[in-house]
């Protein structure tokens, strides 16, 4: 038996209304049409479902048992569609991202202010994590875009990048070591590195292997130090004076909040790639695409800063 919704339909207004032809202009199909319709479903069925004259439609037995049955089926699937549709009206209308907690304390206030008044209607949601937890929220589809320093490719993440930012060393400033600021592009090396007390991110972290793959050269990699998790604390810590931290030059919003210097490491300068995440196969609403044009103009404004701005 193959009956169709729109069938099931038909049968339950010709059998309210009792006329075929109101049933036809109501569904908006000929009256041969809609006969054609009725008897492909009598054939079905193998019983005659209504007793026609020229004045009236009337069911018969075996109509009046189809009908509280269909009329059952058509209002439950109508109901389920109006539930899946109003699922999909929330999820175009809702964004869910997922940062790690320097993005989210430094940047997502801006940009989810900025994203708001461009589009009041939409629902933004943020999920502050570690940087392996945001690639499980995007993975399980709890998040709808990631943001981060994805140094890896993995299966089923598809994974953009949107801006590049360079090492840089951070260090306390002029008011806690008495110093004078160096000037704007004056050339800080990794071998300036060789005498200086360390401190950095723990030793699983991205960001502290590709460090520590520089320090090599010098011959400072893998060494005891102290680590901290968060980017703000270990930015708080060189503040402190309590040795020199190494961190891309995205973290400069943050810095500048501090008193501390900044500049970028050179011989080598070494890039390290901010991304987006989203999970490999899912469609990307127009939201997906206005939002991570707002967060591209946003580090590119930033990468700027670590030249325009050093200190």
């Amino acid at each position: 038996m193959n009956i169709s919704l729109r069938q099931l339909k038909a049968f339950v207004l010709v059998a309210t209304l009792g006329n075929f032809t109101r049933a036809a202009e109501r569904l908006h199909i000929t009256q041969a049409g809609l006969s054609v319709m009725m008897r492909e479903i009598e054939t079905q069925l193998g019983s005659r479902l209504f007793d026609r004259t020229t004045r009236s439609v009337t069911l018969t037995q075996a109509g009046h048992a189809l009908l509280p049955v269909a009329s059952a089926a058509v209002g439950q699937l109508d109901a389920v569609a109006g539930q899946i549709a109003a699922f999909g009206q929330a999820a175009r209308k809702t964004l869910r991202i997922a940062a790690t907690p320097l993005v989210s304390s430094h940047l997502m206030p801006v940009w989810f202010g900025e994203f708001s008044r461009a589009n009041p209607e939409v629902d933004l949601r943020l999920h502050e994590a570690e940087l392996s937890q945001v690639h499980a929220l995007i993975e399980q589809g709890e998040a709808d875009l990631g943001f981060g320093f994805f140094t890896k490719a993995s299966h089923g993440i598809e994974r953009t990048l949107l801006q590049s930012f360079r090492l840089m060393r951070v260090t306390a400033g002029a008011k806690r070591t008495q110093r004078t600021s160096p000037k704007a592009g004056k050339a800080i090396t990794w071998n300036d590195l060789r005498d200086e007390r360390l401190i950095g991110l723990p030793s699983d972290n991205p960001i502290q292997q590709l460090v520590e793959a520089q320090l090599a050269r010098i011959d400072r990699a893998d060494e005891p130090r102290a680590a901290f998790r968060r980017f703000e604390t270990l930015i708080g810590m060189a503040e402190a004076g309590m040795g020199t931290a190494i961190m891309p030059t995205f973290a400069l919003p943050a810095c500048r909040q501090r008193d501390v210097r900044w500049e970028v490491l050179t011989q080598p300068e070494v890039m390290l790639g901010f991304h987006r995440i989203v999970k490999r196969g899912r469609a990307k609403p127009e939201l997906w695409r206005q939002f991570t044009e707002q967060v591209t103009t946003s580090l590119q404004r930033i990468d700027a800063l670590a030249d325009g701005d050093a200190r």
